[in-house]
């Protein structure tokens, strides 16, 4: 019992004792250690925010390529190129560097993402996780850009079990 002597009565001191501090001290750390970085996964929340981002500016490029397409009356054609030099698949931006990855970027912003192509589907991640469509597909950390056909709309979908 803590506590001391005065004038014949037993007085409570409140408070902790070094130990009981130490005690408290050490499971903080221990929690520190092992909790925490199962929260503060910050890099791969950032890139799985990236390629949500990634597919959103994809996404929006494909319908602005298509409206234009609308206005030059190309959007019933299995291939086409409009004035600004956009390869087009029916209307829709095809799955090319001269397709899609034209319609995303700027000139700035061309080495920040590695790409490859398998068919008619573009594969996209960024420049320092891999290059090439086998090895970006590897990653599990990506954005697919499957261009339109005849029968289908383009799609647009994101990999990121891997990030």
């Amino acid at each position: 019992m803590l506590g001391y002597i005065k004038g014949g009565k037993m007085k409570r001191q409140g408070g902790f004792t070094l130990i009981e501090l130490v005690v408290v001290i050490v499971i903080l750390g221990v929690l520190a250690v092992t909790a925490a970085p199962r929260f503060l996964n910050l890099q791969s929340d950032a890139h799985k925010s990236s390629l949500q981002g990634l597919k959103g500016a994809i996404t929006s490029a494909a319908s602005i390529v298509y409206s234009k397409s609308v206005i030059e009356g190309k959007e019933t054609q299995p291939s086409s190129t409009l004035i600004e030099n956009i390869d087009t698949a029916y209307g829709y931006p095809s799955a090319t560097s001269t397709g899609i990855l034209l319609a995303i970027q700027s000139g700035s912003d061309s080495d920040k993402l590695a790409s490859g192509i398998i068919d008619d589907s573009l594969f996209a991640t960024f420049s320092d996780t891999a290059s090439g469509a086998m090895a970006i597909k590897r990653t599990h950390c990506y954005v697919t850009y499957t261009q339109a056909s005849s029968s289908a709309l383009p799609t647009v979908d994101v990999e990121d079990s891997g990030c």
